[in-house]
Order: structure tokens, then sequence, then C-alpha cells
């Protein structure tokens, strides 16, 4: 889920639909919404976030520092004109990434996971020589593959393969991924259908593998394991 914040809302509403039609759950917030959103919003809601984009907000330079007390995610900021002073203080600030617009969402959830890298990199150097890494997963909208062979996922299970893996090692709750997948702001669908997306995803990387990458826990979640 990736979280918009602007103080127009079609600014917000454009970037919310271009994420949904690549499939990618999003939300758009005001500014004076967004910190109090981000101050009483749950722990599952926040982890569920894969990156936050701040566009055109007066408290904009404030927002990473408060971001970052609650989320490991990365901030991106969307700039209107390019302009040295601006981007310098926004990298001040705390910002990850910054862009002009108009910008693709699929150049943002590259910029994005580029992040997530530089952030992990020793975590995936030591996953470079567990049995997974045989497993090779993209974050960019493309499908994994296994020996250099795709394989071949609807998106949902592709997204909650993605959701685990940037999240190795942690257990993560069906709430926690229901959230990732969907968005934390969804009520029309229901939590259970995760249950059954993990099992049909187990099942295939098994059958490539040889053996189950997801470790399943009654009660406590799923987490992705070497």
């Amino acid at each position: 889920m990736y979280v918009i914040v602007d103080e127009r809302p079609m600014v917000t509403d454009g970037y919310v639909a271009s994420f949904a039609r690549e499939g990618i759950s999003s939300v758009g917030l005001l500014d004076s919404d967004f910190k109090g959103w981000l101050q009483t919003a749950r722990e599952p809601d926040v982890d569920a976030v894969q990156g936050f984009l701040l566009g055109d907000c007066e408290q904009r330079p404030d927002l990473p520092e408060l971001i970052q007390k609650r989320s490991r995610a990365p901030i991106i900021a969307m700039i209107e004109t390019r302009c040295l002073t601006e981007t310098l203080n926004l990298f001040t600030a705390g910002i990850d990434d910054v862009v002009r617009k108009p910008v693709h969402v699929r150049e943002i959830m590259a910029r994005t996971e580029a992040v997530w890298r530089r952030s992990h990199r020793g975590a995936i150097k030591e996953a470079a020589v567990d049995r997974t890494a045989r497993l090779k997963v993209y974050f960019d909208g493309r499908d994994p593959d296994i020996d250099g062979e795709k394989i071949v996922l609807p998106r949902r299970e592709r997204q909650i393969l993605e959701f685990l893996v940037r999240n190795r090692g942690r257990r993560m709750t069906k709430e926690q991924v229901f959230n990732a997948v969907y968005g934390a702001f969804t009520s029309d669908v229901d939590e259970s259908v995760v249950e059954g997306h993990i099992s049909k995803l187990r099942k295939k990387l098994r059958e490539k593998l040889s053996f189950d990458p997801i470790e399943v826990r009654r009660y406590l979640g799923y987490a992705f394991v070497s």
C-alpha cells in the first residue's frame, strides 16, 4: 500500500487511480488528515505501507521525522519544477528520493524498491547464500522466477510474495498481509482471502523449490524463511 499526501485532492485522486490501474492499493490524504492518521494508526496499518509520497504540502519538511518514528518505508517527495535548493532541503529533512512530476507510478515503485534494497543491503547479501537464492523477486510488477524460469502468479499472490520477501524473517499477521495487498482502508473484502492466496502460493513454490519457504504459525502469522 502506498500513501500519497498532498493538499490538492485532484493530485491524490489521480495517483490513487494510477496505482489502481497497476493493481496496487493506495490511499490519498490531505496534509492535515495525514498527521492525525500517522499518530493514531494501528501498527498493522502502518506496517502495510510500502512507500510514502509527499507532494505539495506546507508541512512537508517536518513529515519525514514523524514518519520515521513509526515506519521503515521509503519516503519520496514529488516536486513541480527542478530546484536545487528545494531538493537539497528535502534530502536534509530526511526524504529518501526526489522526483519531478509528472512521474509514472511504475517509476515510483522502482525507486521505492531501490531505497528498500539499500536499507536492507546486509540482509540481501546474507540471503544470497540461502536456499531461497534461486528465487528472484522483482518488486516492480514482473512475475518472479526460479532458476531463471518465470513463474506466472496471479497479482495478489505475487504481491503477497513480495511483501513477505521484503519482510524476510519477520512474522507478519494475516491482517498485515491483507493491509499490504488490499489496503488498510478496504472493508469490502474479507481477510480470509489471504489464507487461500497463501495456500496456493506455497504449493507453487514447493513444487519449484522442493521445500516451503513460507512458514505458517497458527494465530501468529506468516514468515518468509531461508
